[in-house]
């Protein structure tokens, strides 16, 4: 089982290598889902990928966000670049990207990112039906259906074990887009989960802040036993030294070594295990959304009531009983309670006395460990991770000594350099040389990325070796090795292949179809004629929850309700199946039941205009009470609760049938006073979402629609997502 861990520069991806990360993803400047990390260009990639590669490690580049068309063709001379040095693999999240990728690369591995949400073994074995190798699970899921999963495909699985979690499933979050066009599936999330609403108008909290996903040594190991491939590590963003000791810490779980957990006191926003035993809102942080530290002390007046050693050059962060920040400090002087000397550190259970708290402060955190902080500095600079590889030496009378390396790249391809010594092997005149000195001098490969794992020796008796000799032998092997374990990297990729723009065909007539929630809703819409009426469906087909799914509709929200759908033809695939570029339809119609696709409420009219004609006919969210998040947990207990954010946006919090949370904009979507903008845009079907209106509100939504005309609210359609 491998270790997957982040890099959003060159220090944290040495410190990721060092620790013992065999795969690192990161990201290109301006792609992916960190887009606000400092990432990479073009040229310090390729560096990144001879560094890994000469440590035996691979390399992943995150593309894992919604594209337009015009982004993934600007896309292909740099990735073209990257694939002929030897990239291992991309991570993605939109299916045009991916049909894109396999026809231009299709020896290039694709990993489906955790942003797509298949959560089910049936989804994961169509995605590798179409060029996927690897899918990264959702969150969300326990370990009894991740063993599911397991159980029932045979494609690499990666599974997310420490980090931020996301509250919303990802893929499937819109808020932050719909409040302010930052796009999280852009890679631009405002990360409104973060924020402190008011509930009810009444109190307020961080109701939509989850902690920080740990899972320690049992969930490690039984992971290991079912057969995943890797785990993952979030941290693009976090510091070098929250990386190395992340990495570390797995890696010595993995490696069955005794191993300290560093990670929770160099970043702290409260840690559980996520959903791997069971779904439960202990997983939520309704106090503090930031990174506060370690709970050091509670605070009466200056004393503080130590609950673990503090020592000097420790940071400290004041808390309110509320806990907010009031200010924080570094240490660097210790008086103890009944001590009249200066200490150098300060006990557990000991009374630390400070002199300038903050009025109102409660709680005493650590932000900043010297002690770990130290200890890290120190392994970074004595780790070092080297790739094995093996030799063989000869060394016969008269004859010119004989050096082979052995050893194979990332993708079991083996790589043999072999040199002879400039003169020839001579009898010793005085102490002849030994196996043992021969394997010492060719095994100090100090300054080299490399460590000899063996050796085979063919030594004649009574020969002499110079020093020198195996010097000049071992360090002329170790640079042809070194480029040729480069060199067999290298690829060269065939000329692009992308879509011709098709013009739309005209259209005449708008189709109107509507999606409800309750039987009254539908009873109304026919009793005003009209007939082409689908119920909400889940947006999240999770291993344990098949049998809910319903599969009759023609409305699917998931591949899971496509792929196993009783109807032949006539599917409608919801917005969320995020549909925005044209590769994107063209890589769906190996699903001929799909008959219609509805866009993506985070395109804009002009991004419309640039799918042109497709095989399957183009639908448009043309009314929503939009749904910003759709949730694993059922937050309120079934109870309906309206939420307030500082900038008096509402939502409305609603419990679907599987416990589910969704989370709705107040404000509607409305576009249908631009029906003839729609024909010009070859969308031949207008969808008016209906969630929880009464009768009043949808009558008047129907007014607007037979009128064109009406409260116009366009959000994404009309400025665009970032």
């Amino acid at each position: 089982m491998k270790i997957v861990a982040p890099a959003g520069n060159k220090e944290r991806l040495y410190a990721a290598i060092k620790a013992g990360a065999e795969e690192i993803y990161m990201g290109l400047q301006g792609f992916g889902a960190r887009r606000a990390a400092e990432n990479f260009s073009i040229e310090e990639f390729i560096e990144a990928l001879d560094y890994a590669h000469l440590r035996g490690s691979r390399i992943f580049l995150t593309l894992n966000t919604l594209m337009f068309k015009e982004e993934i063709e600007f896309l292909y001379l740099n990735l073209k670049k990257l694939y002929e040095h030897g990239l291992d693999a991309v991570i993605v999240q939109d299916l045009g990207l991916a049909y894109y990728l396999h026809q231009n690369f299709p020896d290039l591995e694709l990993h489906g990112s955790t942003q797509l949400s298949v959560a089910n073994h049936v989804e994961i074995n169509f995605l590798q039906s179409i060029g996927f190798t690897r899918i990264v699970l959702p969150r969300e899921l326990s370990f009894e259906e991740i063993r599911s999963i397991r159980e029932h495909c045979n494609v690499e699985l990666e599974v997310f074990v420490s980090g931020a979690l996301c509250i919303c499933y990802s893929g499937n979050c819109y808020l932050s887009s719909f409040l302010g066009g930052r796009s999280g599936n852009r890679g631009m999330c405002a990360q409104p989960c973060r924020k402190n609403y008011q509930i009810n108008q009444k109190e307020k909290s961080y109701f939509l802040s989850p902690k920080d996903q740990l899972l320690r040594e049992e969930e490690i190991q039984k992971l290991k036993e079912i057969g995943i491939d890797s785990i993952k590590l979030e941290g693009r963003m976090k510091e070098p030294n929250y990386v190395f000791a992340t990495v570390q810490y797995y890696r010595n779980i993995i490696d069955n070594l005794s191993t300290e957990e560093k990670s929770s006191s160099l970043f702290n926003r409260g840690y559980s295990k996520g959903y791997f035993y069971e779904k439960t809102t202990k997983i939520m942080n309704p106090h503090f959304s930031s990174n506060v530290g370690e709970r050091i002390g509670i605070i009466q007046g200056k004393e503080i009531h130590l609950e673990k050693e503090v020592i000097l050059g420790d940071g400290f962060t004041y808390l309110s009983s509320n806990f907010e920040k009031l200010g924080g400090c570094y240490l660097n002087q210790i008086f103890i309670k009944g001590k009249q000397e200066k200490q150098k550190k300060a006990l557990k259970g000991e009374v630390l006395v400070l002199k300038d708290i903050s009025h109102g402060s409660k709680y005493l955190y650590r932000t900043y460990s010297k002690a770990i902080q130290d200890e890290i500095e120190m392994e970074k600079k004595q780790k070092e991770k080297r790739k094995e590889i093996t030799a063989s030496f000869i060394g016969k009378m008269g004859e010119k000594a004989f050096l082979s390396l052995q050893t194979e790249n990332e993708w079991g391809k083996e790589i043999i350099v072999n040199v002879l010594s400039e003169i020839e092997l001579e009898t010793a005149k005085k102490k002849s040389s030994t196996k043992e000195e021969i394997f010492q001098k060719i095994a100090e490969l100090g300054n080299t990325s490399f460590v000899l794992k063996h050796v085979n020796i063919d030594l004649e008796e009574n020969l002499f070796i110079p020093t020198s000799l195996l010097k000049s032998l071992k360090r002329s092997a170790v640079e042809k090795l070194k480029k040729k374990l480069l060199n067999s990297y290298l690829r060269i990729s065939a000329p692009e292949w992308k879509l011709q723009f098709v013009p739309n065909e005209k259209i005449d007539t708008l189709d109107y179809y509507f999606i409800v929630r309750t039987e009254e809703q539908k009873k109304y819409l026919e009793e005003k004629g009209y007939s082409k009426i689908l119920y909400r469906s889940y947006d999240i087909a999770r291993e344990g929850e098949l049998e809910r799914q319903n599969t009759d509709s023609l409305l699917a929200a998931n591949l899971y309700q496509i792929l196993e759908n009783q109807n032949s033809s006539g599917i409608l695939g919801n917005w969320n199946l995020n549909i925005s570029n044209p590769y994107s339809f063209k890589c769906l119609e190996c699903l001929p039941q799909l008959d219609i696709l509805i866009l993506s409420p985070e395109m804009s009219f002009e991004k419309m205009k640039k799918i042109g004609a497709t095989k399957q006919k183009k639908a448009i969210l043309a009314y929503s009470k939009l749904r910003g998040m759709y949730i694993e947990l059922d937050l309120t207990h079934g109870k309906n609760t309206v939420l307030e954010n500082q900038e008096r946006d509402i939502f409305h919090i609603k419990t679907n049938d599987l416990g589910h949370t969704e989370v709705y904009l107040e404000k509607a979507l409305n576009i249908l006073s631009k029906q003839n903008l729609m024909k010009k845009l070859g969308i031949s079907i207008l969808v008016i979402e209906f969630t929880y209106e009464n009768l009043e509100e949808i009558g008047l939504v129907l007014q607007e629609l037979r009128k064109q005309n009406g409260r116009y609210q366009a959000y994404n359609y009309e400025r665009g997502v970032y």
